[in-house]
């Protein structure tokens, strides 16, 4: 495209090919290998000279936007390219930090491993927001609703949530598990006023459980361990849910399927080279994620199954590239 462009704007071959500084025949040839590959005359071969065909006028305007695009492309590419250290500090519900912020931390430092993170802790997206706003942070994992202010934000994925059993309960759970049979389970929940304990206890009573908190942990961290010592049951994103089957525990599908919403907030105006790739880099991570759980939901897998598939699929591909880069230092 770029020498066919420059043959129309230098009025010939052989001023293009001197713009340019390719050889006159390598330039003609390249012009005759697009007419093939289009199909068609861009140029009336007049003498020595050429003249355009209509096809070769309607293709300027293409031609030009594509060679935007690539160069768009080209900057892009570079911008993430030139991430080469520095220091990305970020504030998150406390509930968020396990997931889905911590994949996201994770994978983005295998690909830029001279980037520092710094992550500031909070129990509620109003925190998040103020640590945001006064700079403190540049970026902020929240859950929706999203705080209303003056802050930059966009919803990144629906967080899927399932319900996480003690060992030994495939009996008592089966999937996937009504509402109505969670009034009055025995439940490990965080801290009352949190935003996460919040919204499943709106959820659970909106549907008619009154959930039975047996043990509040300050540390969500305690969540899971107490589960699969038996201590109850709890509600825990998809993801983490999955990966601690390894350790014995029942996990169930919901009826209807629980969601919440996972954004990103920022100040207005422009973000720094490494937290744009950053956000860019998640969203790419949470594309693949969603687009391998559907392709294996499609494909008559449970959710259940489905994810346990994604996330091996996603680990080994890890693994796999840890040790290319062993291998290259």
């Amino acid at each position: 495209m770029e020498y066919f462009l420059a043959v129309v704007e230098h009025g010939g071959l052989n001023r293009a090919a001197r713009a340019l500084h390719v050889a006159q025949p390598s330039l003609s040839q390249s012009v005759r290998k697009l007419e093939k590959d289009l199909g068609t005359e861009l140029f009336h071969r007049v003498g020595r000279g050429l003249v355009l065909a209509p096809a070769g006028n309607e293709l300027i305007g293409r031609a030009r936007a594509i060679l935007r695009e690539v160069e768009a492309a080209r900057i892009a590419v570079r911008d993430v390219s030139a991430v080469r250290g520095g220091t990305i500090e970020i504030a998150a519900q406390s509930d968020l930090s396990a997931d889905p912020l911590s994949v996201w931390v994770a994978k983005f430092r295998a690909d830029h491993p001279a980037v520092r993170f710094r992550i500031e802790e909070r129990e509620d997206a109003g925190d998040v927001a103020a640590l945001v706003r006064s700079g403190a942070c540049e970026l902020g994992v929240v859950s929706t609703p999203m705080p209303r202010s003056d802050l930059a934000g966009e919803v990144l994925v629906e967080q899927r949530l399932v319900l996480v059993c003690p060992p030994g309960t495939e009996d008592r759970w089966t999937s996937p598990v009504p509402f109505s049979a969670l009034d009055g389970a025995a439940f490990v929940m965080g801290e009352k006023g949190t935003a996460a304990r919040d919204f499943l206890e709106r959820e659970l009573r909106a549907h008619g459980a009154e959930p039975d908190v047996v043990v509040e942990v300050r540390q969500r961290g305690a969540v899971l361990p107490i589960v699969q010592a038996g201590g109850g049951v709890a509600v825990l994103p998809l993801r983490i849910a999955v990966e601690a089957m390894h350790h014995g525990v029942v996990v169930r599908e919901l009826e209807p399927s629980l969601k919440r919403g996972i954004g990103l907030i920022h100040r207005p105006g422009s973000l720094t080279a490494a937290s744009q790739t950053f956000l860019t880099h998640a969203k790419q991570r949470l594309a693949e994620w969603v687009e391998a759980l559907e392709r294996q939901v499609a494909s008559g897998s449970t959710l259940i199954r489905a994810a346990e598939v994604t996330v091996a699929a996603m680990d080994r591909r890890v693994r796999e590239l840890n040790l290319e880069r062993s291998k290259d230092q």
